[in-house]
């Protein structure tokens, strides 16, 4: 699991820890805007059509940023039993309070029949293997991406090693052909049924679970993730800054607006993406500004694993969606997304504080440093770095 590592590297970038929050916010403006609750149908219509995508872009920052901290942090005395152990540490015990939070709220709250289909995959973390939509978004829809996650860490010590293998002169182009593998599955997908439609995107849900859902389809930005970090490892990267890198999302965001079908979804913020998340990192390496290094950023950062498992239940369950299919004017209608975030931000200060950290420390092997744990920077060198979090 090693990498070509300058030791005098720093093992936190604390810009892409910032960033985690930025790329949450986009899933959860893509879920709370696009929701349900305007009374104004033609903003509605405007919003499903500019902003639902955001949730995208959201996700393929985490799968790609996944993969380059990984690869930061891993260093040759890494045992893959113990990077798993680490891994798991950091995404399990977040995962069954919020799926058990979620089985009790579906059955007090929601109505809805707890059955085998709908607890049982999303509880083993597999659910995004099955195009069923019942099994996939399971007690609590958004822990899908962690069935993504658990394919990335459990191949990661072998990726790892074959990238590393790759000279160093044929990065970039290892890099291109990850890049022309996601337009190749949205190519595939048109094998699929064109029936029954997703809500609110011109695909069918089967060609959107291949595309957006399936963990081995994106596997392809979790090892596009690993190749950028051996790019600036290895002392391959291009004289691209970070805001030059964040200008690139502007045409990326443009196609997954106007192209059509699944291949608007994945692959035209691929290479914005890698490319933002290396110029976070050398950023930090160069010690430049960042905006998002800030310590309000870095915090929030922190915060976005535990934010993102719990903003769809507050959706469901809150304020929000708690009369379906109510809906308010504009300014009300605002004002009770805005509601909505703070009862989110508040229900992961939460979950962070109580869960997350404690167990971070009682089971990834921190124990025993003294003191409290650390933060969950990226790049940390015990392995457990940032958790992507994805809609």
């Amino acid at each position: 699991m090693s990498t070509d590592v300058d030791t005098r590297r720093p093992s936190r970038l604390p810009t892409l820890t910032g960033m985690r929050f930025a790329a949450s916010l986009m899933v959860f403006v893509c879920h709370a805007f696009t929701y349900g609750v305007f009374t104004d149908k033609e903003l509605e219509g405007s919003l499903i059509d500019y902003v639902s995508k955001l949730g995208f872009v959201g996700v393929g920052f985490f799968f790609v940023l996944s993969g380059f901290v990984l690869t930061w942090s891993a260093r040759d005395t890494d045992r893959p039993t113990a990077f798993w152990r680490r891994r798991l540490a950091k995404i399990f015990p977040n995962h069954l309070v919020t799926w058990a939070l979620g089985l009790v709220l579906m059955v007090w709250l929601g109505g809805s029949a707890a059955t085998v289909g709908n607890t049982v995959p999303s509880f083993f973390l597999v659910q995004a293997w099955f195009p069923v939509e019942d099994v996939f978004f399971g007690t609590n829809g958004p822990s899908w991406s962690l069935a993504a996650e658990l394919l990335f860490y459990l191949s990661f010590p072998w990726l790892a090693r074959r990238v590393r293998a790759i000279p160093e002169r044929m990065l970039w182009l290892c890099a291109g052909l990850l890049v022309a593998g996601t337009v190749l599955v949205a190519l595939a997908s048109q094998l699929l049924p064109t029936e029954p439609d997703m809500p609110y995107y011109p695909i069918s849900w089967y060609q959107y679970w291949f595309v957006y859902c399936l963990p081995v389809s994106r596997l392809l930005e979790f090892s596009l993730g690993i190749v950028m970090a051996r790019i600036v490892l290895t002392g391959r990267w291009i004289p691209l800054g970070l805001g030059p890198a964040l200008l690139t999302l502007i045409p990326g965001y443009a196609l997954t607006v106007w192209l059509p079908g699944a291949y608007g979804v994945v692959a035209p913020t691929v290479v914005p993406l890698a490319l933002i998340v290396a110029a976070g990192a050398t950023a930090d390496v160069q010690g430049r500004r960042s905006s998002f290094r800030t310590r309000a950023a870095v915090l929030l950062g922190e915060l976005s694993f535990a934010f993102y498992m719990v903003h769809m239940l507050v959706m469901w369950y809150g304020p929000m969606g708690r009369v379906p299919g109510r809906t308010w004017d504009t300014l009300p209608a605002l004002g009770v997304i805005v509601l909505d975030f703070a009862l989110t931000l508040l229900a992961a200060w939460l979950l962070y504080r109580a869960v997350e950290v404690p167990a971070v420390r009682r089971l990834s092997g921190a124990r025993g440093r003294g003191g409290s744990p650390p933060p969950a920077h990226p790049g940390r060198r015990d392995g457990a770095a940032s958790t992507p979090v994805a809609g």
